[in-house]
């Protein structure tokens, strides 16, 4: 008794003594402070665990985080996708085609009217394909994307590349246009077509010269001429490309500098925009490899401003030219060739024409045979920056310096650039 009686004046006092401490104190302050010295002084005691000895309760995990990169890219891909799909456009070939039917014919259909007479109607009949009239009809299409509200478009030169026919533009939200071909690039597969709008959504162009190989890139056309607007994505998986792509009829062209990736291009993906996640044009698809699987180039889009930018001011497009035919050293090149450097172009004729052309500013201002062109007003020329590409960066009537290997010396050429003839 005497112990519990101990216990518990000593337990009426330490609460008195609280009550006087906490006077003047807010009152959640005051609960939190007397009832936690309280349990530590003298509860803890009477259990025999000492303050801050740890609990028998597991300690709390922590939620699974979301997977955020792969949240945030999907949404890029779609936002680049909205962001870009109104200002692509469906281009539709169409043109006059030969009507063929099966007409009789017979050899001896020719013979004199007295031989024919003798046998009656016993000649053997043929038939061969023959022409009855024509009729106008949609041939092919292709792909291209709007670049200026009042209806200015990019597309590839070989989508247009037929003088006879006609274009038609679908937009994205289903209106037709017809279409004229402005201007054609005589150097890449690149031409502007003009359709009578106003306030068009436009496409924002990005930098190609940043790409990196591994980036996502994502397609969008009319694939197979028929599927408006078709999405893929894939990554840049090239840069600097060389190719000869070619295309209906007897079109072919050489193209360089092109961006390679494994974004599914498809015909009529022609003229199409290749984006960056930002939903920016960083090329403009323009061929496959055939035989292969997901491999397709674009042309980069630095190269298209000039283009934009020529037509704007003068109504056509003016291509700088030099005048040179050439191939790209690399140091295998030159260990096989015996060359003096292992980079460069080196000006060298092929089947296609002669290494320097006649009257052309290479022929006007020294460029030989068998030069190599090392840089071009400071670039240096090799497998990553080509010849044409140093070249386009300058317009028609600028002067550049080209540094050249002559034989095992360095010399420099100044030269004026001319205009490129139109094919």
């Amino acid at each position: 008794m005497k112990k519990s009686y101990k216990f518990l004046l000593a337990f009426s006092g330490i609460l008195l003594l609280g009550a006087i401490i906490g006077f003047g104190i807010t009152r959640e302050t005051a609960k939190a402070n007397i009832f936690e010295d309280f349990f530590k002084n003298f509860i803890l005691p009477l259990t025999g665990e000492k303050p801050g000895a740890p609990t028998t309760e597991p300690p709390k995990e922590s939620p699974t985080p979301l997977y955020k990169p792969a949240i945030d890219y999907e949404r890029a891909v779609v936002e680049a996708v909205k962001k870009t799909s109104p200002a692509v456009v469906s281009i539709t070939i169409s043109k006059n085609v030969s009507i063929i039917e099966n007409c009789p014919s017979s050899p001896f259909l020719d013979l004199p009217p007295e031989f024919r007479d003798l046998f009656g109607d016993q000649f053997p009949q043929f038939f061969v394909p023959c022409e009855k009239g024509t009729r106008f009809e949609e041939v092919g299409g292709g792909s291209g994307f709007i670049i200026s509200s009042d209806g200015l478009i990019l597309t590839n030169k070989h989508v247009v590349a037929d003088r006879t026919a006609s274009y038609t533009v679908f937009t994205n939200d289903g209106k037709k246009y017809s279409a004229k071909v402005l201007a054609r690039d005589p150097a890449q597969d690149l031409a502007i077509i003009k359709i009578e709008a106003h306030g068009l959504k436009v496409v924002e162009l990005g930098d190609s010269d940043t790409l990196e190989i591994g980036q996502t890139a994502i397609a969008i056309g009319n694939a197979l001429g028929e599927f408006r607007n078709t999405v893929s994505v894939g990554v840049i998986s090239g840069l600097s490309r060389n190719i000869v792509a070619s295309g209906g009829g007897d079109f072919s062209e050489r193209l360089q500098g092109v961006i390679q990736t494994d974004a599914a291009i498809n015909q009529g993906n022609s003229g199409g925009p290749l984006l960056n996640l930002r939903g920016q044009v960083v090329g403009i698809n323009t061929a496959i490899a055939s035989g292969a699987q997901s491999i397709g180039f674009a042309i980069p889009v630095n190269l298209a401003k000039r283009d934009i930018q020529s037509v704007r001011a003068t109504g056509e497009i003016q291509a700088p030219f030099l005048g040179v035919r050439y191939f790209i050293v690399t140091p295998e090149i030159a260990k096989q060739q015996k060359l003096p450097v292992e980079y460069g172009a080196l000006v060298r004729g092929s089947d296609e024409g002669p290494a320097v052309e006649p009257n052309s500013p290479a022929a006007l201002f020294g460029l030989q045979a068998e030069d190599i062109i090392l840089e071009v007003s400071g670039e240096k020329i090799d497998k990553d920056r080509t010849l044409i590409e140093a070249i386009s960066k300058f317009g028609v009537g600028d002067k550049v310096e080209l540094k050249i290997n002559r034989g095992g010396k360095e010399i420099t050429l100044r030269v004026t650039l001319g205009k490129r003839p139109n094919p």
